[in-house]
């Protein structure tokens, strides 16, 4: 495990931002899952913007958060495009996301948070962060436009 003390960003919705470091609603993601805390964030504004594309056609209007993420035990899976596939279209057959067993083997060894490279851009790297006492707010939000 290595230790991260930085910035990291966050896009959320504009009914979110009160709240920027709450774990996400949804009840499964890329990494977590069966109740599990996850805040999902990128390592750069740009990663951000990446990460969401997928969901860019809801309408919702987001705003980019700026934290700061200090944890001492975090599990580095960037390069490994295992962790980085797409997960819903397996899930969505019932078999289990096989990124969960990234998450699950973190969180098992202890890990306050886990980096993973882009899919879609590997030379970026987002976070997902499992205990969000790690975070804290680190400026005001702007307006996202994709």
């Amino acid at each position: 495990m290595i230790a991260f003390d930085g910035p990291v960003w966050r896009l959320l919705d504009t009914q979110s931002i009160d709240a920027p470091i709450s774990p996400v609603k949804s009840p499964e993601g890329r990494f977590h899952h069966a109740g599990q805390t996850a805040v999902y964030a990128s390592l750069s504004a740009e990663g951000a913007g990446v990460a969401i594309q997928r969901y860019l056609t809801d309408g919702v209007q987001r705003m980019l958060v700026p934290l700061w993420l200090d944890a001492s035990l975090v599990v580095d899976h960037r390069g490994d495009p295992a962790a980085s596939i797409v997960w819903q279209d397996i899930r969505a057959t019932g078999a289990a996301s096989p990124t969960w067993s990234f998450s699950d083997k973190a969180r098992m060894a202890g890990g306050q948070a886990m980096l993973y490279s882009s899919r879609s851009h590997p030379d970026l790297g987002h976070v997902v962060v499992f205990d969000p006492a790690c975070l804290k707010s680190a400026g005001a939000p702007t307006p996202f436009t994709p």
